[in-house]
């Protein structure tokens, strides 16, 4: 196959060509080859690495927590229209056996493959959260840190885990810390009261993340700066919603000054409502109403967002000063490092999985190509 015509979004610039696709890899970039049976042609439009979403609990109304492979499909489908082409679904806090049966279904989807965007993994969020920073977590089920109720989590499949979220304050932290370090999970800072002083220190033990930059974390103050003044204070790399409703787009623009776009990863944090219709819906065994683009529990607690990953990069795009090109590594080359597939995704480059974005000049997607095969048209 050769995509001609476009104008390649690389890390470091955009530039006018074409890349031809074998066997599910890229094979060249400006080698036009007149062997390709198939053509398309960009229309001078941009093509980009396939977006990658490493915190998503759900979209076109089905949820990782349903534990089931049709529910991971389904989301996988439904964002693919929006040019992810590979993601982490995402756990809540609920009960363990729940939490399990949700892993296990990662994991077929994992091995069956699926109808649309790739699983690269699992996405543990919770259950040791702090019960002073809730969100939408169901306090019923909030645990304590423990490599035990961890390893009841994951039975198995530790190796499918590619990121937990917790409280690194709560008593037992520490040690779970080390323990995910020692197995190349990533660690990181969310729902969580911690102290300045509490998160550096817990950085010390290995936490390397942190979960939706600002949203349910201690914010900064002058003379306390919080987990986020520790977020600001380090090296460690962050998540930011870009839906305007989670976080204002000046603290987006302070958060991306403090950090720079080498550290910051796009998420959406969708829920199942996700490209489906103003309602009522659930999120952990909560209920949770959409309108306006905004999902909320009843008592007013912000639950996931309904944001896309297209959507994401434009309003970033509209949003600053960066360019494209900046705006397209944080949905693309960073979260593929944060998944440890960046020797393989995230980039454009030959030898690399062909999954490729083609959209417009409004961020408007065109075509999704996920491991070499076009799984997605809207030309």
């Amino acid at each position: 196959m050769l995509i001609k015509n476009v104008n390649i979004v690389f890390l470091d610039r955009i530039k006018k060509g074409s890349v031809t696709v074998s066997d599910s890899k890229i094979k060249g970039i400006n080698i036009e080859s007149s062997d390709d049976n198939e053509i398309i042609d960009g229309k001078g439009m941009y093509l980009a690495p396939g977006f990658i979403d490493i915190h998503i609990h759900g979209a076109g109304g089905s949820d990782t927590m349903d534990g089931t492979y049709l529910s991971i499909n389904t989301i996988s489908k439904t964002i693919l229209k929006h040019g992810t082409t590979s993601f982490v679904p995402t756990t809540m806090t609920c009960d363990i056996l729940d939490i399990n049966k949700a892993v296990l279904s990662i994991k077929e989807a994992i091995e069956k493959g699926t109808d649309g965007a790739e699983v690269l993994g699992a996405h543990l969020e919770g259950p040791f959260v702090s019960p002073k920073m809730l969100g939408a977590q169901n306090p019923k089920y909030v645990k304590s840190p423990s490599i035990e109720c961890f390893e009841k989590i994951t039975g198995d499949n530790i190796s499918l885990i590619k990121s937990v979220t917790l409280a690194p304050e709560i008593n037992g932290a520490e040690k779970l810390i080390k323990y995910l370090s020692s197995k190349n999970i990533v660690v990181s800072a969310g729902h969580s009261a911690a102290s300045f002083n509490e998160t550096m220190k817990s950085i010390e033990y290995g936490i390397s993340h942190s979960t939706h930059l600002y949203n349910v974390m201690t914010g900064f103050k002058h003379r306390e700066p919080g987990v986020v003044g520790a977020v600001f204070d380090s090296d460690i790399t962050t998540e930011l919603i870009c839906d305007g409703i989670h976080v204002s787009y000046p603290s987006i623009r302070i958060a991306l000054k403090q950090k720079s776009t080498n550290n910051v990863i796009l998420i959406t944090d969708a829920m199942s409502a996700c490209c489906m219709e103003d309602g009522l819906y659930s999120l952990g065994g909560q209920s949770v109403i959409v309108k306006n683009n905004t999902a909320m529990l009843k008592n007013g607690s912000l639950a996931g967002s309904v944001l896309t990953l297209d959507k994401s990069v434009k309003n970033l795009y509209e949003n600053t000063n960066y360019k494209l090109n900046e705006i397209i590594k944080m949905v693309t080359y960073n979260p593929a490092k944060h998944c440890k597939v960046h020797n393989r995704k995230g980039i454009i480059k030959e030898g690399y999985d062909a999954d490729l974005v083609l959209f417009d000049e409004n961020i408007n997607i065109k075509m999704s190509v996920v491991n070499g095969e076009v799984k997605y048209v809207n030309i």
